[in-house]
C-alpha cells in the first residue's frame, strides 16, 4: 500500500488545502510527538496523527507618522507583517523563528534617516536567548562573519575575509546544560547571533542549522530597540520563561 506524503494526510485531517497544509509544515509548525515533521512531500504512515502548533498573532507596540513598531511571533516572515500593514516598509528583518521587536517605516525621508542610523552602528539592538551549555562569565566576540546564499537560504559563519560584526553576551539564568543568556549586537549582519554563538560552542536551542538541539522554536528573541531616540521592548514569550524550570 503507497504511503500518503505528509502535506496530504494533514491536508485532510486539518480540512484545509493542500498548499495551506504544505506551508505549516515548511513554517515548522507540525509535529508527530515531540518530533518535528521536516519534509513536506515525505511520505509518511497513513495512521499519523499530527500536532499542529498556533502561531500567535502579531501585535503593535508603538506607531506614529514615520514608524509601525511590532511584537513579531515566532513562524511568522517578516515580508508577512510587511503585506499586512499596507504603505509600510520593512526597516530591517528578523527570521522567521525568531520573535520580538520589527520596525516598518511609513515615509522615504524617514527610512534614509533610519538606516543611517543602522549604518554607522548608532542602533541599540538587545536579544535574549537560550543557548546550550554553560556560560559562567560576559563575552564578546568580534568575529568577522561572511554570508553564504544558496536558493533562497543565507548560511553565515566565521571568517577572516568577512565583514565586522560584535556581540555582547551575558549570562543570565543558569538551568541544567544550557544558559539564558542577553545579547546585545553591533552592526548587525545577517544571522549573526546565530552565526557567532555557534562559534562560542553555544549555539541557540532549536536552531538545528547552527547545530542546536532541537526544539519547538528558535530560542532567539529580539527584545529592545533604541532608534533615534525611541526604545520599543517586546516582553519575552511565556516559553522563555518556562524554559529554565
Amino acid at each position: 500500500m503507497e504511503k500518503p506524503k505528509a502535506y496530504k494526510l494533514l491536508a485532510e485531517q486539518e480540512g484545509i488545502s493542500n498548499s495551506e497544509a504544505k506551508s505549516l509544515i515548511d513554517r515548522g509548525l507540525v509535529y508527530v510527538g515531540n518530533h518535528k515533521v521536516m519534509i513536506a512531500r515525505g511520505e509518511i504512515s497513513p495512521k499519523t496523527v499530527f500536532i499542529v502548533q498556533k502561531v500567535e498573532k502579531v501585535r503593535p507596540i508603538f506607531e506614529d507618522d514615520n514608524l509601525i513598531v511590532v511584537d513579531k511571533p515566532a513562524f511568522v516572515n517578516s515580508d508577512e507583517i510587511e503585506r499586512q500593514f499596507k504603505g509600510s516598509q520593512l526597516l530591517h528583518r528578523l527570521d522567521r523563528e525568531t520573535s520580538g521587536v520589527l520596525m516598518l517605516v511609513k515615509n522615504e525621508e524617514f527610512r534614509l534617516k533610519a538606516i543611517s542610523e543602522f549604518k554607522k552602528d548608532r542602533v541599540y539592538k538587545e536579544y535574549v536567548a537560550w543557548v546550550e551549555g554553560l556560560v559562567t562569565e560576559p563575552m564578546v566576540i568580534d568575529q568577522p562573519l561572511i554570508t553564504e546564499k544558496k536558493g533562497n537560504k543565507a548560511h553565515t559563519k566565521v571568517a577572516k575575509k568577512g565583514k565586522p560584526a560584535i556581540t555582547e553576551v551575558t549570562p543570565l539564568e543558569v538551568s541544567g546544560k544550557k544558559t539564558k543568556v542577553q545579547l546585545i549586537i553591533h552592526h548587525g549582519r545577517t544571522h549573526q547571533i546565530r552565526a557567532h554563538m555557534k562559534y562560542a560552542q553555544h549555539p541557540i536551542i532549536g536552531d538545528e542549522s547552527y547545530g542546536g538541539r532541537q526544539s519547538k522554536r528558535v530560542m532567539l528573541h529580539a527584545k529592545k530597540v533604541t532608534l533615534l531616540g525611541q526604545t520599543f521592548e517586546a516582553p519575552e514569550p511565556k516559553v522563555f520563561g518556562h524554559f529554565g524550570s
